[in-house]
């Protein structure tokens, strides 16, 4: 079990090691889990000080994958009072996400051995075997450009309603969409802001004013239109996509009556 002293403090290596072994553990002692992986980043090298522990498990065929998680749901709760946070289901495969003490996060995942395999190059197998599967695509630009374009309408709309809180949820979806373009530009990933931090700093220099400094309509107007221009800055692998809508575009940064 994790100490005491650990539920006062962030995590650090050895805690992660920790709850490594012990998961490991679990696994090597349950006879319905037939191979195991680890993910992330962890699984191409030792991370750093802040990785989070991210695992996955192939369940035996014919053994219910919501019966093995209930069961470890309850063994790390007692052994490493990981507190279960969210479920994340994915075809036969469901990802449960944990706290335990000191803010480390335990991912761990669970699919059948018919479908155990590498979605992608954060891959190492630990023990037993894996199958061949085609990695997950990079979202197509049209969607992450639909995407933008479809924020930047509801961040105008709700300014323009005075739900400046939510016109600011929005705006920053602009951006993040945008950043997610030039991610994919640049052979970076493109999920979750993966990317972003390696971005050239002249392109992430050129979204600090797409930055909401405060929930006011001159301020939300003034980092939607930066917002937006960063996005028409990222186009380039949809310019018919984006003529398209040009006209609409600037329609939306132009300054409200």
């Amino acid at each position: 079990m994790l100490g005491a002293d650990t539920m006062r403090s962030m995590f650090g290596v050895e805690d992660r090691d920790r709850a490594h072994d012990r998961v490991l553990e679990m696994a090597s002692t349950d006879s319905r889990v037939v191979a195991g992986a680890v993910l992330g980043s962890l699984a191409l090298g030792e991370g750093d000080r802040w990785s989070d522990l991210d695992l996955m498990f192939a369940i035996a065929d014919g053994v219910p994958v919501a019966d093995v998680l209930a069961d470890w749901t309850r063994s790390l709760a007692d052994d490493l009072h990981a507190v279960h946070l969210f479920d994340l289901p994915a075809a036969a495969t469901i990802y449960r996400v944990f706290v335990l003490p000191g803010c480390l996060q335990l991912d761990l995942s669970f699919t059948p051995a018919a479908e155990f395999g590498a979605a992608g190059p954060k891959f190492r197998l630990l023990f037993g075997s894996a199958v061949d599967k085609p990695y997950g695509r990079s979202p197509a630009p049209e969607e992450l450009f639909g995407l933008a374009v479809h924020h930047a309408l509801r961040a105008r709309f709700c300014i323009e309603r005075g739900r400046y809180w939510q016109a600011e949820y929005w705006i920053s979806g602009v951006r993040d969409y945008a950043l997610s373009l030039a991610c994919r530009r640049r052979e970076l990933p493109a999920h979750h802001g993966r990317g972003f931090d390696d971005l050239p700093a002249e392109v992430l220099d050129g979204f600090n004013d797409a930055l909401v400094r405060s929930p006011d309509r001159e301020e939300l107007l003034r980092a939607l239109s930066s917002a937006i221009a960063g996005l028409q800055r990222e186009n380039a692998e949809v310019q018919d996509l984006a003529g398209m809508v040009e006209p609409q575009l600037r329609e939306l940064m132009a300054a409200g009556s």
